[in-house]
C-alpha cells in the first residue's frame, strides 16, 4: 500500500517516480495493438494516456521552468495535447486511435527522456513549478484510472473476450441488509481544506443540510438484478425524460458489460456476476431511476461529502499496483465504485480558475456534467478525498460508477 504524505515537496520526487512507474506497469502486458484501442470517441488508447501525461510534464514543467530544455520531438506537442486551447491546435480526440506512430516503444523512450529531465531539475524548481509537478502527479493518477476503464471498453468489443489479466475468484460474502445512517441537519462546511486539491474543490464554503439519511453501503449487483426483473428498464415513469429517451435510443436493459446469462465482462475476462459486490458501470440516468424504484433518491454532493468527512480515504478497494480490478463486496466508504450524486458539476461560490493554460483543467467543463464522489477499484490509493469532485455526463457508464442511496427524513 502507498504511504501517506500530503506536504508539498517532502517526498515529491519519490511520488513522481512511483506514479510514472505505475503507468508503465499498467501498460506492460499490452501488445502494440492493445495499446492503440479506442472503442469510442470519449475513450483514449493506452498509448495515448502514456503520451499525454508525459506531454503535461514536458509542457508545463520542463518547457516553462527548465531553461535550455529541448523537447524530445516537437511534433508530439500537437499529437498529445488533450483540450488545452491555450496550447494551440491538436489532433482530433475521436481519431486518437489512428495514431499508429509514434510506436509504443517510442512513447516509452519519450517518457524516459522526460523523467530524466524532471529528476535533474526537480531540486532547483521554484514553488510554483513544484505545484505543477504535484498537479501532474494527480493528473497522471486520473489517467491511470482512465487507462484501465478505456482498455476494458476496448477489450469488451472483441468477440474473443480477451482478459487483461487474471482476477481472483470472488470472496464469499452475504449481501448485508440495507441500513440507513442519519445525516447531519445543520449548516456544514464543504470543499477542500489544506493540502493538494483541484481548483474545482475550492473555496471551502457553507451549505445547509436538511433532514436526511444515507445508505450504509452501495447498491449491490443482486439488488440491481431485482430492479431489472421488476421491469425497471421498461417502466417509463421511473425515468427522467432525457434518461428514458436514452434507454429507448440505446436499447439499454442492464449495466454495461452484463450479459443475459448471469455473467459480466471484466478486465479478467467473462465471469459470474457477484451478487454481493457493488453494482458498477451504470449511468446517472440509471442510478436516478433505480433510486426512484427503491423509494429513495441520490444524495446531494454536500450530503455525501459530509457523510464521508470522517471516513479514511486510504481504506477500501482501490488501486495499489498494476493489474486487473473489479468491485468487491466488503469494502469501505471509498473504493470499488464512484457514486453518483444528484448535484450538477458547477462552480462553488467565489470559484476562480487558475491563470494560464492549466486554468482549463476543470472550470470549462462545468456544464452538462453530474458530480460523483468517493473512489473506485481503479483509483490509485491516496488520490481521492471527501472533497474530491469527479464528474461525467449523465449517460456515461464505462467508468466504475455505482450508487449509494439517500432519503429524506
Amino acid at each position: 500500500m502507498a504511504t501517506r504524505s500530503h506536504a508539498l515537496g517532502d517526498d515529491l520526487a519519490d511520488r513522481l517516480t512511483a506514479t510514472r512507474r505505475l503507468s508503465l506497469d499498467l501498460a506492460a502486458p499490452l501488445s502494440e495493438a492493445d495499446a492503440n484501442l479506442q472503442p469510442f470517441a470519449d475513450a483514449s488508447p493506452a498509448k495515448w494516456h502514456l503520451a499525454h501525461t508525459t506531454w503535461f510534464f514536458e509542457t508545463f514543467v520542463l518547457r516553462d521552468h527548465a531553461p535550455g530544455y529541448q523537447p524530445f520531438d516537437e511534433r508530439f506537442h500537437f499529437l498529445f495535447n488533450s483540450y488545452y486551447e491555450g496550447e494551440g491546435e491538436r489532433h482530433a480526440r475521436p481519431r486518437r486511435g489512428m495514431l499508429s506512430r509514434p510506436s509504443l516503444a517510442e512513447v516509452r523512450d519519450w517518457r524516459a527522456h522526460v523523467d530524466a529531465a524532471l529528476a535533474k531539475v526537480l531540486p532547483g524548481l521554484p514553488p510554483s513549478a513544484l505545484e505543477l509537478v504535484e498537479l501532474g502527479i494527480n493528473h497522471e493518477q486520473q489517467h491511470q484510472e482512465l487507462l484501465l476503464t478505456d482498455l476494458l471498453a476496448g477489450l469488451a468489443e472483441n468477440p474473443l473476450e480477451p482478459a487483461y489479466g487474471e482476477l481472483p475468484a470472488p470472496g464469499c460474502f452475504a449481501v448485508e441488509p440495507l441500513t440507513w445512517l442519519p445525516g447531519r441537519q445543520d449548516q456544514v462546511m464543504i470543499g477542500a481544506g489544506e493540502g493538494f486539491a483541484f481548483d474545482c474543490e475550492r473555496p471551502r464554503h457553507d451549505v445547509l443540510l436538511t433532514p436526511h439519511a444515507i445508505a450504509a453501503r452501495p447498491v449491490t449487483n443482486r439488488e440491481w438484478a431485482e430492479f431489472i426483473n421488476d421491469g425497471g428498464y421498461r417502466t417509463a415513469t421511473l425515468w427522467l425524460s432525457d434518461g428514458w429517451d436514452w434507454v429507448q435510443r440505446e436499447k439499454v436493459a442492464a449495466p454495461l458489460y452484463w450479459h443475459g446469462d448471469g455473467t459480466m465482462f471484466t478486465l479478467g475476462g467473462r465471469r459470474e456476476i457477484d451478487g454481493a459486490a457493488p453494482v458498477a458501470h451504470v449511468s446517472f440516468y440509471e442510478a436516478e431511476a433505480f433510486a426512484r424504484w427503491a423509494g429513495a433518491r441520490l444524495p446531494t454532493e454536500a450530503e455525501w461529502e459530509d457523510f464521508a468527512s470522517g471516513a479514511d480515504p486510504w481504506l477500501g478497494h482501490q488501486l495499489d499496483s498494476a493489474g486487473p480490478v473489479v468491485p468487491k463486496a466488503g469494502g469501505s466508504v471509498f473504493g470499488d465504485v464512484w457514486q453518483w450524486t444528484m448535484s450538477a458539476f458547477l462552480p462553488y461560490p467565489r470559484f476562480k480558475t487558475a491563470e494560464g493554460a492549466v486554468g482549463e483543467y476543470n472550470g470549462k467543463f462545468m456544464s452538462g456534467q453530474m458530480v460523483l464522489k468517493g473512489a473506485s477499484c481503479a483509483t490509485p490509493r491516496g488520490h481521492s478525498r471527501a472533497s474530491y469532485r469527479n464528474f461525467f455526463p449523465p449517460s456515461a457508464r464505462w467508468q466504475f460508477t455505482g450508487v449509494r442511496l439517500a432519503r429524506d427524513s
